[in-house]
């Protein structure tokens, strides 16, 4: 039926917080005569193979990890994939045989996250299933997340404990780019619906580093470990994981430090520019823009959010005026009632968060200050790249 030995390889998950790996997740291998191994990703893949054989695999592969969890130490958790197609083969009354699996090998069903892999299935059934498992104190993670828009909807149903961020999507956002923000997006749901993420497929430090900023309880990754058929010591990865977490919080010191420098510069751009306006200076009048580099344009608004004045914007070694957005009103923006709600009172400059312009679709960073006894609003969109 199948050519080789089925068998489980673990891969380990590090904890963030520790280094410490803090469990390992269950990958189906065969066996070849050899002794070489061969995934069987393409076997479940291939929609020509009787779905019978390969939940017969699937089981085997499965008994195999949970035969040998009692080798690893008591506080590490075991995944193990589930997939919905067969779940849904489930009668409505049929307890999960999974749980019975647990039962027989002794295991606590606290030690066991169900990783719901596809799209398919049936999410009633599905959701009737999840529930026996959660009752039973079992965790639930769903994997590939971002890879379909329907994950959302088996989000909200499922209400998961752990989310996997799809691999191909992270990878590519550690790159930069939209799916970068889209990641993120992903990444501060989860955290408000009090799930713990898992990046996976982390392979290199930039995308350990991405992983890290977007609040990744475990990470799990060639970076560290391929599966393998032994478990590796708790703390195997604990000196290397250190030595580049502290390489990531320079770097995120570096880049706070570049920002408190933009806001000195910024400070004393929006003093002078703030005097030019009262006395309604010419744009002869305007400091020399190549003083600036990041400066992307600078305009005024009345307190409720009204544009007053045109687009100020350097070109070409000149000072342009665009009126393009004269009388648009941006109080919806959200640097726009952040300054409201931060700036008003004390006067003081507010930096926004970094955000992608819709217009001109490059990352910008917004800096405001109220002036003229509160009536009128600078606004400054600085160039991003780099800080």
């Amino acid at each position: 039926m199948f050519d080789g030995q089925p068998l489980a390889c673990f891969q380990p998950f590090i904890d963030t917080a520790t280094g410490r790996i803090a469990g390992i997740e269950a990958l189906g291998r065969l066996r070849q005569a050899d002794g070489s191994l061969q995934s069987v990703g393409p076997l479940f893949a291939d929609p020509r193979r009787p779905a019978m054989q390969l939940r017969r695999l699937d089981r085997q592969i499965r008994d195999n990890a949970m035969s040998r969890l009692h080798e690893a130490p008591v506080d590490w958790f075991l995944s193990l994939n589930i997939s919905p197609r067969w779940i849904s083969r489930l009668r409505p009354d049929q307890p999960p045989p999974s749980l019975a699996r647990l039962e027989s090998f002794g295991i606590a069903p606290e030690r066991i996250v169900f990783e719901i892999t596809e799209l398919s299935g049936d999410d009633q059934r599905l959701k009737e299933v999840v529930a026996h498992y959660r009752n039973a104190g079992a965790r639930i993670a769903i994997d590939d997340f971002g890879a379909g828009y329907s994950q959302l909807d088996r989000v909200l149903a499922l209400q998961p404990d752990i989310l996997k961020l799809d691999m191909r999507l992270f990878q590519a956002a550690a790159r930069g780019g939209p799916s970068s923000d889209v990641v993120r997006a992903l990444a501060q749901m989860a955290e408000k619906t009090g799930c713990w993420i898992i990046a996976e497929g982390v392979e290199t430090e930039a995308e350990l580093d991405f992983a890290l900023e977007c609040g990744s309880r475990y990470v799990q990754g060639y970076l560290f470990a391929q599966a393998q058929l032994d478990f590796f010591e708790a703390d195997a990865f604990v000196n290397r994981f250190a030595a580049l977490r502290d390489c990531y919080v320079m770097k995120k010191v570096a880049e706070r430090e570049r920002l408190m420098t933009l806001r000195k510069h910024l400070t004393q751009l929006m003093c002078r520019l703030q005097r030019w306006a009262e006395h309604d200076g010419a744009i002869a009048g305007l400091p020399n823009g190549t003083d600036f580099p990041w400066l992307l344009r600078f305009y005024q608004c009345d307190r409720q959010g009204t544009q007053l004045t045109p687009n100020l914007e350097w070109r070409n070694g000149a000072w342009t005026a665009d009126p393009k957005y004269l009388g648009h009103n941006w109080s919806w923006r959200p640097y726009f009632y952040h300054l409201l709600a931060e700036g008003w009172h004390e006067r003081r400059l507010t930096l926004s968060s970094t955000y992608r312009d819709a217009t001109t679709n490059q990352y910008c960073l917004t800096a405001g200050q109220f002036f003229d006894n509160g009536e009128r609003l600078l606004l400054i969109d600085v160039d991003a790249a780099g800080f």
